[in-house]
């Protein structure tokens, strides 16, 4: 499999602890091999391959936030 950028957009991210709890959380997903939250755009870079859109959702749930 090739390794993807894909940009999701997050609801909720206000500084940069945020942006730590989301890019962790994102980091467990099987498959990622890189994150970038950024908070002042409410986008998140994930980087990598075999992830679904149900499992970044998941995980951005779990640090407190809304994928939208």
């Amino acid at each position: 499999m090739s390794t993807e950028k894909t940009v999701f957009n997050v609801d909720g991210m206000t500084c940069a602890h945020c942006e730590a709890s989301v890019n962790e959380e994102i980091g467990e997903v099987p498959g990622v091999t890189g994150v970038n939250a950024d908070h002042t755009t409410g986008n998140v870079e994930v980087i990598g391959s075999g992830f679904t859109r149900e499992q970044i959702a998941e995980a951005v749930a779990e640090a407190g936030y809304t994928l939208t």
